[in-house]
């Protein structure tokens, strides 16, 4: 099978995509053309893929990086078996050449949700823009494929979706204990995902020896913030690092961060970090977002604190940090509950297989067995 896969907004190595969906395409046997904007991001593909280069959408700035991934999707389409879309933008007006193949979105987010975060967006425009979005999806269920990254999407939709949940590789190996001085967040800085809460943390905990690290790309108004603490030397801003690479610097941390705000599209989409500190054996630290908490308070790995809270945050470090008994018993809870119920390779068979059953129809098939958890300078192409 032959697949194209675009995305337009996310980093090239975003972990759905890459690390997970495409390696899993790549695993079985199939061909992979991959649309993103590798060299704006300063990435280096893979070599068992076929790259294509584009610009990236980001904060206004997009009609030229869509009309740019429109024609790269015409061009390549046109061998491919299945088209993986993961962006709602690539939608609209998608070229009638792209419409005749085998479309497929990936649904990532809540997307009329979503837009009270989108800080490039006026703020009266974004009320505007949800029935639009909504008519979007709608149209899109009816002339696409989709796939749902959480069950919570499907009553946004008419007809039934499988679901492709955002869980992680979790070793066999059960990681060692965490320590007692350190802080981890993976994952990307904004304002509604506690950016500022967390450097109002590390403030609180710098002069106690307790540093926070922070693993990840910033919004504009979080990085001038970030970049001011870390000359404080207050906490440690490492920018985007692959998630591989990114959860083995988390390894062995007192506490993983999950501080989302009580925002819209957070009260029905899982907390992919909650899931990835737990397979790494790292107590978490959460806001009381339903999905999270969930995960964590029927596991026993971690602790919830209230919105918005920087310093009951940094409460819970303290009690992690002094009692190394519940640091180990959360550990362990958290990484025994992701190998049993969140490993990757368990789903990553079933979304092969459905991509497989939709290459080259023309109708989608029933879902009987949906997916369910089981226990963003140049074109061209490299």
């Amino acid at each position: 099978m032959r697949v194209c896969v675009c995305t337009v907004v996310h980093h090239p190595e975003d972990a759905r995509i890459l690390h997970r969906q495409i390696r899993s395409l790549l695993d079985a046997g199939h061909e992979v053309t991959y649309i993103a904007p590798f060299r704006e991001c300063n990435v280096t593909p893979w070599r068992e893929i076929s790259p294509v280069d584009i610009p990236r959408a980001a904060g206004r700035r997009r009609l030229r990086a869509l009309r740019a991934a429109h024609r790269a999707l015409v061009e390549h389409s046109a061998y491919a078996d299945v088209v993986l879309l993961h962006d709602p933008e690539l939608l609209v007006s998608l070229p009638r050449q792209v419409r005749r193949r085998t479309v497929v979105w990936d649904v990532h987010e809540d997307t009329a949700a979503a837009l009270t975060a989108k800080g490039w967006l006026p703020g009266p425009v974004r009320p505007l823009l949800r029935p639009l979005v909504r008519r979007l999806e709608l149209r899109s269920e009816r002339r696409h494929r989709l796939l749902l990254a959480e069950e919570g999407y499907r009553e946004r939709f008419r007809e039934e979706h499988p679901v492709v949940p955002n869980t992680t590789y979790v070793s066999d190996v059960p990681p060692g204990p965490p320590d007692d001085g350190r802080v981890i967040y993976v994952g990307h800085l904004s304002a509604a995902r506690g950016a500022f809460d967390m450097i109002e943390m590390a403030r609180l905990l710098a002069p106690e020896g307790i540093t926070i690290e922070l693993i990840g790309a910033a919004d504009p108004d979080v990085r001038v913030a970030l970049r001011a603490a870390q000359r404080e030397g207050v906490l440690r801003w490492y920018g985007f690092v692959p998630n591989d690479r990114a959860l083995r610097i988390a390894e062995g941390a007192t506490a993983g961060l999950a501080l989302l705000h009580d925002e819209p599209n957070y009260r029905h989409s899982m907390p992919t970090k909650v899931v990835e500190y737990m397979a790494r054996g790292i107590p978490v630290i959460t806001t009381p977002n339903p999905p999270a908490v969930e995960i964590v308070e029927p596991a026993g790995s971690g602790l919830v604190v209230p919105f918005n809270d920087p310093a009951m945050a940094a409460d819970a470090v303290r009690k992690l940090r002094a009692d190394p008994d519940l640091r180990n018993d959360l550990a362990k809870n958290g990484y025994e509950t992701a190998l049993a119920r969140y490993h990757w390779p368990v789903h990553a068979k079933r979304f092969v297989a459905q991509l497989e059953s939709w290459a080259g129809r023309s109708t989608a098939p029933a879902f009987d067995e949906p997916f369910v958890d089981t226990a963003a300078t140049a074109e061209g192409t490299f």
